[in-house]
């Protein structure tokens, strides 16, 4: 269910070039209608971010995919720019509850042997999900017919495929209280606040880098590239996020610590090399920035987001990470949004892209730095 569900939010991924050319709208456009997404992902989170808690993961997680099925099946019969606004921001909402009633799903499956495999196996199956997304809608894109069709109708035989899974699911008898609460429970404690900014900064910069290839680098590709087959696109992105799961599972037993420093670090020769590519329209280093990149997005988020849970009080951990995931999502939406501004004003894309990766670089620096020097205060 984690998989598939996530898989639908990166379908779109190869697809959004032919959208712009279809619907005649540009890259500022483009972005803003990715960024519907966190919209949807906001309101699961503030306002339903509790209810397979009160009512069960099952009863939940059903209705989360009967939206993600609409959400599908708006873009499949997409007329113009509004339907994919809509589509958007309804993937977002049924993904942010179908994904939290998943993973805990999962950790009431595990027995006592098993602890810690449930965080393991959703992050695994959220970028799979998501790096099988643009490969299927890349190639089916290029090479079947109906490029803006074919690609949801298969997504949707998976939806109801996954429905009839999930409906015959095991689930742990465990008491509810089956009353719904829509409040919200976001928060940093005082004493958390400190420990707090590091991994906040890293899931900034993280997700900033994974915005940016989700919704612009398949229009880098296409303009300034001049490649304008589908696949390739959908590969570039698809091999981010292979990598990235790779990269989860090999270093599944780092410490938190080091994997959100190494993430960190390793942000500066991705965008580097992704500037690079850009400026020398060089393929090859667009495929070197993707393998560092899926490195940078599996040990910056599963390292800071561990680092968030060590530091969170157990009477405030809801809230921490709660703020934290908040963070996740503008930094997944707000910069590619900055990057098409900037682009438009200067009319030059290669020197917006400079600026966003300079600025993202400074920021990782800076939380590398305010890291250590934490780290050594407390043990002075």
């Amino acid at each position: 269910m984690i998989g598939v569900v996530f898989m639908g939010s990166t379908i779109v991924t190869p697809l959004y070039t032919i959208y712009a050319a279809t619907f005649g709208f540009g890259n500022v456009m483009l972005t803003l209608i990715y960024a519907t997404y966190v919209i949807g992902n906001l309101a699961a989170l503030l306002i339903f971010g509790r209810v397979s808690d009160q009512i069960g993961r099952r009863k939940a997680a059903l209705p989360a995919i009967g939206i993600i099925a609409l959400a599908a099946l708006g873009f499949l019969f997409a007329q113009s720019t509004p339907w994919l606004f809509a589509g958007r921001a309804l993937s977002g909402f049924a993904i942010g509850i179908a994904a939290g009633s998943g993973t805990a799903w999962l950790a009431e499956l595990e027995d006592k042997d098993g602890a810690g495999s449930a965080a393991f196996i959703s992050t695994s199956a959220n970028l799979l999900g998501l790096a099988m997304g643009p490969i299927l809608a890349g190639i089916l894109a290029q090479y079947a017919p109906m490029p803006l069709r074919l690609s949801y109708l298969v997504y949707l035989a998976l939806v109801v495929m996954t429905t009839i899974l999930v409906f015959h699911a095991a689930e742990p008898d465990v008491r509810r209280s089956g009353k719904i609460s829509f409040a919200p429970r976001i928060g940093v404690p005082s004493a958390a606040r400190a420990r707090f900014v590091a991994p906040a900064i890293t899931a900034f910069c993280t997700f900033a880098f994974i915005g940016f290839y989700a919704a612009l680098v398949p229009s880098l590709i296409a303009g300034r590239l001049h490649q304008a087959n589908h696949a390739v696109a959908g590969a570039i992105v698809c091999e981010l996020f292979v990598v990235a799961a790779l990269v989860n599972r090999a270093t599944r037993h780092m410490p938190s610590r080091t994997a959100m420093l190494a993430g960190l670090a390793m942000q500066l020769p991705a965008l580097a090399l992704l500037v690079a590519a850009d400026r020398m329209a060089s393929m090859p280093l667009l495929i070197a920035a993707s393998a560092i990149g899926g490195s940078v997005a599996a040990l910056g988020y599963r390292g800071s987001l561990s680092v968030v849970n060590e530091v969170a009080p157990a009477d405030a951990k809801a809230e921490i990470v709660s703020s934290y995931m908040i963070v996740c999502f503008i930094g997944n939406s707000l910069p590619v949004i900055g990057v098409a501004l900037l682009s438009r004003v200067l009319n030059d894309a290669v020197v917006a892209l400079t600026i966003f990766a300079i600025v993202v670089a400074l920021l990782a620096v800076s939380a590398i730095m305010y890291a250590v020097l934490a780290d050594i205060s407390r043990r002075q």
